[in-house]
């Protein structure tokens, strides 16, 4: 209890330090994102607002120009000029200064080597903008010349971007802790929506399909189902298999150990020592079978390279291996025949030769005394497909053990496959060797009529 308790204690803490992760980083990006909004949009706002004052200042410059105040320079001593936010400044050819609204033009320098007056006189128009550090201002000139030759200035100080920026900080930061306590609650529902799911998969694989969790999120938990479902199916076929296993050696070891344990005390008669002797060959001869076929499957099912494919002919493996059995099916007081023409294909030629051997002697073991197996092998040129069959007249599969007869030591008779020395894994080593040739298998049977089934490959 008290494990099972630490347990539940450090899945809690792992799923809070998940939820407080994902929240950081979502809080995180969401600052950033505000914080880059808001430098961008003060960026683009002050770039207009330094193109409107550009605009302003060049209309009332040529209102200036137009109005020919500045025309006579002998008459500048009456001009007067009420806008007291912009300054005026007359540059003559020489670069002196003949007229400024805020200052003695005697007491200013010459102006010819300001940006804007230069690009006036050598283009008749120019603009330019000064940043004063020390004051944190910016200032923009515009400059237009005059038919006297002269270059009429006008000038207006505003407050710079970063001045710009420091005065709207404190809306910005309302507006940033606004936007940051909507997104924590936003971010905390967002992730309990992302984690929750997940905490009760972690917590409950089996029921999976009660979760309620987003759309987005079910192709994931499908996924995770299906590999569950994967994964629980193995473990108990592993489980069934190794039990299988045991018993399936357990009882001739025991008829073995038996009937050696009687020879070696003297207890049994000079007949029955050759009986006894003949069913210790007979069991260790189905106990090496069994051991033969459990270590085939078990390297079929841990092959992780396809096999070495070769361009085989089905025919000729089939006649071979029905020629091997041709004993067999006679003990067994069964016809064996076989039909079929060369038909070729790119597989392995061993597999081929269990494929054919299991397929085959099976159809023999569950026969009926002088019943008939019917091996056959043809292609079909329209599809470039190769098939083969395999068709007894033994006592057949019910038609509920169909989808099962494939699987390790399944038997739909087990008295009569102990009967017949079968191990019940033929059909297991079948299915293995159709699934890596990517071949298609099909059965059909009919209880004491007989079984047919049918392999179809692609030739190539």
């Amino acid at each position: 209890m008290e494990e099972q308790k630490d347990k539940k204690d450090k899945k809690v803490r792992k799923d809070k330090r998940l939820s407080s992760k994902i929240n950081s980083r979502f809080i995180a990006l969401t600052l950033i994102a505000i914080l880059c909004t808001m430098i961008l949009s003060t960026t683009v706002y002050y770039d207009l607002f330094k193109k409107e004052i550009m605009r302003d200042l060049e209309n009332y410059t040529q209102t200036l120009k137009s109005a020919g105040l500045f025309d006579d320079i002998s008459e500048l001593r009456n001009v007067r000029i009420k806008n007291t936010e912009l300054r005026i400044t007359l540059v003559a050819p020489d670069g002196t200064v003949k007229y400024d609204n805020m200052a003695d033009p005697e007491t200013m320098g010459k102006h010819n080597d300001r940006p804007e007056i230069e690009e006036a006189f050598e283009k008749g128009e120019g603009e330019d903008t000064r940043l004063s550090q020390t004051l944190n201002m910016s200032t923009f000139y515009y400059a237009i010349r005059l038919s006297n030759g002269c270059v009429l200035r006008v000038s207006k100080e505003t407050s710079s971007i970063v001045s710009v920026f420091l005065k709207g900080l404190p809306s910005m930061t309302v507006i940033m802790l606004v936007l940051v306590t909507i997104v924590v609650l936003i971010s905390r529902y967002l992730t309990k929506s992302i984690v929750c799911p997940i905490g009760q998969m972690a917590k409950d694989l089996d029921h999976v399909d009660d979760i309620n969790a987003y759309k987005e999120i079910r192709p994931l938990i499908d996924t995770i189902r299906e590999q569950h479902n994967d994964i629980m199916e193995n473990a108990q076929m592993r489980q069934e298999f190794t039990a299988n296993v045991s018993h399936e050696l357990k009882t001739p070891l025991t008829a073995i150990s038996g009937y050696s344990e009687l020879i070696e005390n003297g207890m049994a008669a000079d007949g029955d020592v050759r009986r006894f002797a003949t069913e210790i060959h007979r069991n260790s001869n189905r106990l090496l079978t069994l051991i033969n076929d459990i270590i085939r499957l078990s390297e079929l099912d841990v092959t992780e390279n396809a096999p070495s494919m070769e361009r085989i002919d089905l025919c000729a493996v089939a006649r071979s291996n029905v020629d091997m059995l041709m004993l067999s099916a006679e003990k067994h007081n069964v016809t064996l025949k076989f039909s079929g023409q060369p038909s070729y294909i790119m597989g392995n030629k061993m597999m081929m030769e269990e494929l054919v051997y299991n397929l085959t002697d099976n159809a023999i073991r569950y026969n009926k005394p002088d019943g008939t197996v019917e091996v056959t092998v043809y292609s079909y040129e329209k599809d470039h497909s190769v098939v083969m069959k395999v068709k007894d007249t033994g006592i057949g599969i019910p038609e509920e053990h169909l989808g099962l007869v494939f699987q390790r030591f399944y038997r739909v008779d087990k008295s009569r496959s102990k009967s017949t020395g079968g191990t019940g894994l033929g059909l297991a080593i079948v299915k293995h060797i159709v699934a890596q040739h990517d071949a298609k298998l099909d059965i059909t049977s009919e209880p004491n009529v007989g079984t047919e089934i049918t392999i179809t490959f692609q030739s190539r």
